[in-house]
């Protein structure tokens, strides 16, 4: 299993592209795979002749992983190097027994697995080819509980755990690819970022009334629809450039702070999330805004993000308001400082200065930071700013 993007470490084989005794050239797709941050395709390493499919799909393999054989073109098959008798026919050699050195060249998630749970490699018996211990031979002795002791130790006698099932009124559903990844990511924001949250509810009257009056033009020119969020998303960028110390992470010790305002987009498919991210977003209008969000929807919902697309992050843009949330608390995107939640945008009656009152589209906005980075003051002084931008709406600064 190559390595399909800055910090993969695993991915699970959807679908074999190929089958043993198929041709393939060098870079020619084998398998996909779908890897915590994208669906990618496993490129072919070699020009040759597929023999063996190691891995099943629908299984989660680490990065270094071995998945397929591949007899490359010119190399000799082991038919091919037997010697041959003075009639020309090969001869029957007994069966070789493997070398050890086969089996002891362990994968990196084979020995990583096999130190967790102190596990003796020695004392396992390989399936896969040459004798080579493979990672479901390690967890077939983690699942029965029957983890081999050293050599000059007897093996402990235990009784296999039994595999729990569910009743009938439950489901078991795997999980792999993308969803363990939230879950791995989240529960380690929750665990090591100190959250803060704070809100500011904002009158965004002017854009929806500009919204309406310019969105079919903006169709017939771009030929994509007009949504709020690329409105948002300037105002967050021009917001970052002022106070760059929400652009920022937190390492170790210090604090590092972003030049480059690359905005992670959450856009969700029917069955999970993913975070693309528009690089320079400040670097960009308002219909540079739109067409870089619309590209990274079709290209999430197509199943076609690549490793590039979710990489550089500074800061998140979350719009639960689509679903018709109207408060949220969002986890931060480690290893970003902060994200921000754009909430429904709701009719509601408000007094205005002079005690009257008027009906207007209102919309929170809501923060979560890391305290680690930043504190309340700066996060304040950040929402102001961009609720400013928002409800000061000029076409000028807004120009589509």
């Amino acid at each position: 299993m190559p390595q399909l993007g800055e910090s993969v470490t695993e991915g699970t084989i959807t679908q074999w592209l190929v089958k043993p005794g198929d041709n393939v050239k060098k870079y020619d797709p084998i398998a996909e795979v779908d890897t915590d941050k994208v669906n990618a395709e496993v490129p072919s390493s070699y020009t040759g002749t597929i023999e063996e499919l190691v891995a099943s799909e629908h299984t989660t393999v680490q990065v270094g992983d071995l998945i397929a054989y591949i007899k490359a073109e010119g190399e000799s098959s082991a038919a091919d190097e037997q010697p041959q008798n003075e009639g020309g026919q090969q001869e029957q050699e007994p069966a070789k027994q493997a070398e050890p050195s086969m089996k002891k060249r362990y994968s990196p998630a084979v020995l990583a697995l096999a130190q967790e749970h102190n596990i003796d490699l020695e004392a396992i018996t390989g399936t896969g080819r040459g004798g080579r211990i493979t990672r479901k031979d390690v967890e077939k002795v983690m699942a029965a509980d029957e983890k081999p002791a050293a050599a000059s130790e007897p093996a402990p006698q235990t009784e296999p755990t039994p595999v729990q099932e569910a009743g009938s009124s439950e489901e078991v559903i795997p999980v792999t690819g993308a969803r363990k990844a939230i879950a791995a990511n989240l529960s380690k924001s929750m665990q090591e970022i100190p959250h803060a949250w704070t809100m500011v509810e904002v009158d965004v009257t002017d854009i929806v009334r500009y919204r309406e009056q310019v969105k079919e033009t903006f169709q017939e020119q771009e030929g994509i629809p007009l949504t709020f969020m690329p409105f948002f998303m300037q105002a967050v960028t021009a917001g970052l450039r002022k106070y760059p110390q929400l652009n920022a992470s937190w390492r170790g010790d210090h604090i590092i702070r972003k030049k480059e305002i690359n905005l992670s987009m959450a856009i969700a498919t029917e069955e999970t999330l993913y975070v693309p991210v528009l690089a320079n977003a400040d670097e960009k209008n308002m219909r540079g805004m739109a067409r870089g969000l619309h590209a990274l929807a079709e290209k999430t919902r197509q199943g076609a993000l690549t490793s590039d697309d979710m990489r550089g992050g500074t800061f998140t843009l979350n719009n639960t308001g689509s679903f018709g949330s109207v408060q949220s608390m969002p986890i931060i995107n480690p290893p970003q400082a902060a994200i921000l939640s754009v909430e429904s945008i709701v009719k509601r009656p408000v007094v205005k200065g002079d005690d009257m009152i008027a009906i207007r589209h209102m919309v929170n906005l809501c923060l979560s930071l890391d305290h680690r980075v930043l504190d309340g003051l700066i996060c304040g002084r950040f929402l102001a700013y961009v609720k400013e931008q928002l409800e000061n709406f000029d076409r000028g600064t807004f120009e589509i």
